[in-house]
């Protein structure tokens, strides 16, 4: 599982980065930066789902859910979310230290 975690952390970093650069070299092209939104890009991959979560989330959670944390998340740039997403799984996955040293108990 922890292999996984890890692999699965190291894969979305690499979106990340391949986001910061897509964004990057577009903002050089038109002559200022402006990064995709993380609500852009899931509208683009989701666009039959994308709009229902709003109703859902408000309807069956909480509307204080919706409002102030999911939008902050949704208009955050796309590979801020990707980067903290992937340092996160790849932190839940990491090894255990190995003890040092020798045992105290004789």
């Amino acid at each position: 599982m922890r292999f996984v975690l890890r692999v699965v952390g190291f894969l979305v970093i690499v979106a990340g980065f391949v986001s910061f650069v897509i964004d990057s070299t577009r903002g050089i092209a038109n002559g200022h930066f402006d990064f995709t939104p993380l609500g852009a890009t899931l509208f683009a991959l989701l666009p039959h789902s994308f709009p229902l979560i709003e109703p859902a989330v408000a309807r069956h959670i909480h509307p204080f859910l919706w409002d102030p944390v999911l939008l902050t998340v949704f208009t955050t740039p796309t590979w801020v979310v990707a980067l903290v997403i992937g340092i996160l799984a790849m932190w839940i996955g990491r090894r255990k230290p190995e003890s040092v040293g020798f045992a105290s108990d004789r």
